[in-house]
């Protein structure tokens, strides 16, 4: 059990049945007499990734969450859903298709990632910050084309598609950003 005054920024706890971690804490002090602290929390539900808002008073308990966090690994895309293996304890688990659609541009057979396990199943996969992928397909170098910084756009091994510097070609190895898709630099 964790109470309000445990609550920072990072921690992991169990809201409606679900794991829930704090990404934002604020605390009001009364005004009036007699008034409680109220401690207002913005949280991001792990399962299906909403983010929430929430106040609790001074003193108030909450369950802590079945939650762990361990090193995995993406193994293969089985038709659109995605199979992850957890290399603490060697299980496989699936990924639905509606979630790993967005996962899917950043990773490789063998790409290290983190899974968070609520309660023993797989309910969240979070990515490196960044990835290093080939560039499969680009339009050829332009040379004094312009004296303005220019971009093309490059497809990736993975399907993704990102706009890229103009001295990029086919075959070169770069660095994604996984957060917002990308480029940051050869590799």
């Amino acid at each position: 059990m964790f109470t309000t005054s445990d609550f920072k920024k990072g921690l992991v706890i169990q809201l409606d049945g679900a794991p829930c971690v704090i990404v934002d804490v604020t605390v009001s002090s009364p005004t009036a007499r007699g008034a409680n602290t109220m401690v207002k929390t913005k949280y991001r539900n792990l399962i299906t990734a909403q983010v929430l808002e929430k106040t609790f008073r001074s003193g108030d308990k909450v369950d802590e969450a079945d939650y762990g966090r361990n090193k995995g690994q993406f193994l293969y895309a089985d038709g659109g859903r995605g199979i992850f293996m957890d290399l603490e304890t060697y299980d496989q688990f699936e990924m639905e298709e509606e979630t790993f659609e967005a996962l899917a541009p950043f990773l490789l057979d063998g790409t290290e990632v983190v899974l968070g396990l609520f309660e023993g199943r797989m309910v969240n996969v979070e990515l490196p910050m960044t990835v290093e992928l080939t560039v499969t397909e680009t339009a050829p170098v332009l040379r004094n084309a312009t004296a303005t910084a220019q971009t093309k756009e490059a497809v990736l091994e993975t399907g993704l598609r990102l706009q890229v510097p103009p001295y990029l070609e086919s075959g070169d190895r770069i660095k994604v950003d996984t957060r917002d898709g990308r480029f940051i630099s050869r590799a």
